[in-house]
């Protein structure tokens, strides 16, 4: 019998894509393993493997399509001995009557494994069912209507409660959670309560307040949304506290200088080329290491102790940011952290990153000194409990020994998240991480 092929869920908090391009046409053979589409998420563009055999018989939805939800049909495949021009097509926007979610996570690359889980709250869309808001993977959902199930009934097991196929499973069996009954004919049914978050103005509103003809209109995307999103939620739901110390960077950039001068060569070209960021990245990994209190994520039911110090980096790329993890960076060389970085940003440019590469991270660092900046405050990304603004080092005038010198200074900003890391454990880890900065020999050792 044809076999659908389904939108792939490429991260655990994937619940809509764009169907970017089909790389097979309708009538071509397809083999298990073959790349038949590209997928686009917010923050990349992933290919989509088969895992089944047989003729591309239909091509439900068309490339090019935005928002495509999580487990829809995209296409149908026949099988062998099937005429493939026979196969009527589902509805563009047609759900399998059962879950096949093993297929869905089939379908997605197989270099693109799931990512460390995201809190829900600040990367799930929430779900509706009856009249409440619940936090629901889209499997999760689509069980809980078949069964006739309210999701808001239902006690989420995932990461801060998100209820997952387990859960509706487990409400289904007990025989609880049903969905509130439907309302009388001509009775509006109730809204959700809640208000949405950042509610303001309406865009006819704001649009008044100008001239019109004077303003062009750009169409939000999917990464400028979820930017907007998960960093609106940010601000209302973590408490940030500040914390901002000056470094000296002379010591600093006499050994980076000395480094790079003495890297050997490959393929006619230096192995390495160290940045002050790159050392800036060292740094605060070894400041987490030496500071383990402070190497957290916050969770409503307990602290998430980190064994290793993953620091995330933000990277500029058009139309937004996004922010690759370099892993385990207390125990990398400076020049392993140095091309894993030029890596991740030639491939951020090109939407080319895997989720497991910017998804999940212990802290991060956003670093504005290139463009002048002196000192800043950066918006805390969970599920990280700092986050931290580095400025541009610059010479000042400083007092040494009773006189006055020159130096060249570096002002950082460190946001905490003040339920996880409290002002005194903030200010212990800026410490430490001056004094890997201004006494840089420490790294390498």
């Amino acid at each position: 019998m044809p076999t659908n092929i389904l939108m792939p869920a490429l991260s655990p908090t994937m619940e809509k894509g764009n169907l970017a391009k089909w790389l097979k046409k309708e009538g071509d053979t397809i083999k298990s393993g073959d790349i038949i589409a590209e997928i686009e998420t917010d923050k990349a563009t992933m290919e989509v493997e088969a895992v089944d055999e047989g003729v591309l018989a239909k091509i439900v939805v068309p490339e090019g399509t935005a928002d495509v939800a999580v487990n829809e049909i995209i296409g149908v495949i026949a099988g062998e001995g099937e005429d493939a021009k026979s196969i009527s097509a589902p509805a563009a926007g047609a759900v399998p009557a059962k879950a096949e979610a093993p297929k869905a996570e089939a379908l997605a690359s197989a270099t693109a494994p799931a990512a460390a889980p995201a809190p829900a709250a600040s990367s799930a869309a929430p779900a509706h069912s009856g009249g409440s808001r619940a936090f629901a993977s889209p499997l999760a959902r689509r069980l809980a209507r078949e069964a006739g199930l309210d999701l808001s009934a239902i006690k989420g097991s995932g990461p801060h409660g998100r209820i997952v196929e387990k859960d509706v499973e487990a409400a289904r069996k007990g025989g609880g959670a049903k969905a509130a009954p439907a309302a009388a004919p001509g009775v509006p049914a109730a809204k959700p309560t809640a208000a949405p978050i950042a509610a303001g103005p309406s865009d006819e509103a704001v649009k008044k307040l100008f001239e019109p003809g004077s303003y062009e209109e750009i169409p939000h995307d999917g990464m400028r949304k979820t930017i907007a999103r998960r960093l609106t939620e940010a601000k209302q739901t973590i408490p940030h506290f500040y914390v901002t110390v000056d470094c000296e960077l002379d010591a600093l950039l006499k050994l980076r200088a000395e480094l790079n001068a003495a890297a050997p060569e490959k393929d006619g070209k230096p192995a390495y080329k160290l940045s002050v960021n790159d050392m800036v990245i060292k740094a605060l990994a070894l400041a987490l290491k030496a500071v383990p209190d402070a190497n957290v994520s916050w969770t409503d039911s307990a602290m998430l102790k980190h064994k290793h110090a993953d620091v995330g980096v933000a990277v500029s790329i058009p139309g937004g940011l996004i922010t690759p993890i370099v892993r385990d960076a207390c125990h990398k060389t400076l020049s392993q952290i140095s091309n894993e970085m030029k890596d991740y940003a030639a491939r951020a440019k090109a939407r080319k990153l895997k989720p497991e590469e910017y998804q999940g991270g212990t802290t991060a660092v956003s670093n504005l000194g290139m463009f002048g900046v002196k000192d800043f405050a950066a918006v805390i990304n969970p599920p990280h409990a700092t986050i931290l603004a580095v400025g541009a080092g610059e010479q000042r005038v400083v007092v040494k020994s009773g006189q006055p010198a020159v130096a060249t200074v570096m002002s950082v900003t460190l946001s905490t998240d003040h339920r996880a890391v409290d002002g005194a454990l903030g200010a212990e880890l800026l410490q430490a991480f001056k004094g890997y900065i201004e006494k840089p020999m420490a790294m390498l050792v």
